[in-house]
């Protein structure tokens, strides 16, 4: 079969591989769809285990079912989870899953962009949704992204009626967007660098759109936002200054949301008596739950949230490598989908 193997982000090289053997409890799913993550051209991150077969957002149809599986069958579509909670351990029993050791170590193999892969038994049980029949492949790669924005959201107590200020418009920041939107926002601005990203945000619902650069930004947000400064900070990039924005355009007794990362080793100065006096909330997230997943699956399949707006390229796996340049690029691309069978 063939697989896009990484080696960092100007060297993605499509390779053969043998389609991997399943046990009695494990599921072969051929890939149909595997969207490329933001998260996947963090070279940082992804360059210390290269090579490698990325690819976590993926949906594909079950080809072959181990013995002792008894939930799924061949012909099935599913959504599957890379990443899987134990459900019994003191994180998730307290409601912070994505802290699970069990989570943070399981993964399917080889990765998304390859025809086929294995699904390990854990994730069988934990971590593969079957598809509602009227939600599409396409449809059904948002399903990871939408599902950390939902917990983000939700764990930092964004609630109707609030504003919320999105530094980033990237992928996330326009799920943050559609998202915000269907839980009655009051106003919604965002923040980029790249005028076609905010011209996205303008169609996906925001009420204004803002350079990041602009030197008249907190003005401006106030002029957005009847004379107030923001209810709610998601921030959704990893550059350094997008930070220290958000600590200095919070308004009284609002939350930021640490929804990306930046570089390890980059430190960002914390204003800590403002944010003291001014009673701030600092949350942070990572990843999603599986309820989290299935509230993202409703959210797409009952329409609330349209996600096919959103793709900009639809690429062959042969193409990845092309896929991952428009992505660590950010210029005109939202989703690039890889489709190995394409």
């Amino acid at each position: 079969m063939k697989v896009a193997m990484y080696y960092n982000n100007s060297d993605v090289r499509v390779e053969e591989m043998p389609v991997p053997e399943i046990g009695d409890d494990e599921l072969l799913v051929k890939v149909m769809a595997c969207g490329i993550c933001g998260s996947d051209v963090m070279e940082w991150y992804r360059i210390k285990k290269a090579p490698r077969v990325l690819g976590h957002e993926m949906v594909g149809e079950i080809v072959k079912v181990g013995e002792k599986v008894k939930n799924f069958s061949e012909g099935d579509r599913v959504f599957v989870s890379h990443h899987v909670p134990c459900g019994e351990c003191r994180y998730c029993l307290n409601g912070q899953e994505t802290l699970c050791d069990t989570l943070r170590s399981t993964n399917f193999y080889p990765g998304g962009f390859s025809q086929y892969l294995r699904v390990p038994a854990i994730n069988v049980e934990k971590g593969t949704f079957l598809l509602p029949q009227n939600m599409s492949y396409e449809q059904a790669v948002f399903i990871e992204p939408l599902g950390c924005v939902v917990r983000g959201l939700r764990i930092a107590e964004f609630k109707k009626g609030q504003s919320i200020l999105i530094i980033g418009s990237g992928i996330t920041g326009l799920l943050h967007v559609k998202l915000a939107k269907a839980m009655g926002a009051s106003r919604i601005i965002t923040t980029d660098i790249n005028p076609f990203r905010l011209e996205k945000a303008r169609e996906y619902g925001a009420h204004a759109t803002l350079l990041a650069n602009d030197p008249n930004l907190e003005k401006k947000i106030r002029e957005a936002n009847n004379g107030m400064l923001p209810d709610f900070i998601s921030i959704c990039t990893g550059a350094p200054p997008a930070f220290k924005q958000a600590f200095e355009l919070i308004g009284r007794g609002g939350t930021i949301l640490l929804f990306a990362p930046a570089e390890p080793g980059v430190e960002i100065p914390f204003p800590i008596i403002d944010l003291w006096h001014d009673g701030v909330t600092i949350k942070s997230t990572y990843a999603a739950s599986p309820s989290d997943l299935q509230k993202a699956i409703d959210l797409i399949a009952s329409g609330k949230i349209k996600v096919e707006d959103m793709i900009t390229h639809r690429l062959s796996i042969d193409k990845a490598g092309e896929g991952f340049q428009l992505v660590a690029e950010a210029k005109d691309s939202i989703k690039v989908i890889i489709e190995p069978w394409r």
